[in-house]
């Protein structure tokens, strides 16, 4: 079972149909006890970094996460959910991430050239890091392949644990991953094919010790 975790950013019905149309046997839940029976963990999110990562500790769901992440359970995070992942967000300040992941989440504006529209709104291709082997999380997709990214923030200061980027102006970090540890800055769900794929290796993924 694939536990989404629902901490009250965002609407889920389209990810858990996704998850769903790929064979994955899906439970939205907000308790600890459910995400510590899953077999994977799905990190979703939508919204402000700070008060995001308030609603998640507000119930220890941000210990759960961790622990059952640190057994080698694998776990996904998705648009804010990845951003979580990292240690420090500056999104209205300075606020506390999960630290899964090293590095920072900063905004779009300094790395883009002037001109381009913030938020980041659209498709966009991706490109694999060409010094490392491909993540198992895109084994059923190719280079310049393309997701839809909705953010005004990105993952920075994160170079060993990227996985892919996409451009807008500057290479932005479009996907990290850290051992069992996942993160996409796009939102599979709504990427049609290629997100679907992206899911369906995420359900694929074996447990690691």
């Amino acid at each position: 079972m694939i536990a989404i975790v629902d901490y009250g950013v965002g609407n889920l019905f389209s990810l858990a149909s996704s998850l769903k149309s790929v064979g994955a046997d899906v439970a939205v839940t907000g308790d600890a006890q459910v995400l510590r029976r899953s077999e994977k963990i799905i990190l979703p999110g939508v919204g402000a970094f700070g008060d995001a990562a308030a609603l998640l500790r507000q119930d220890g769901l941000d210990r759960a996460v961790a622990e059952e992440a640190g057994k080698g359970k694998p776990l996904l995070g998705i648009c804010l959910g990845m951003q979580l992942l990292l240690e420090r967000g500056f999104e209205y300040g300075e606020h506390r991430g999960l630290g899964l992941i090293p590095g920072d989440v900063v905004s779009i504006k300094p790395a883009v050239p002037a001109g381009y529209k913030i938020p980041h709104i659209g498709w966009n291709a991706l490109h694999f890091p060409k010094d490392r082997p491909k993540s198992p999380l895109f084994r059923h997709i190719r280079e310049g392949d393309c997701v839809y990214f909705v953010h005004s923030y990105y993952a920075a200061r994160c170079a060993e644990s990227v996985i892919a980027t996409a451009e807008y102006g500057a290479e932005l970090t479009s996907a990290v991953q850290r051992g069992n540890v996942y993160g996409v800055q796009f939102h599979p769900e709504k990427s049609g094919a290629v997100g679907l794929a992206i899911l369906r290796a995420f359900c694929e993924m074996e447990e690691t010790v």
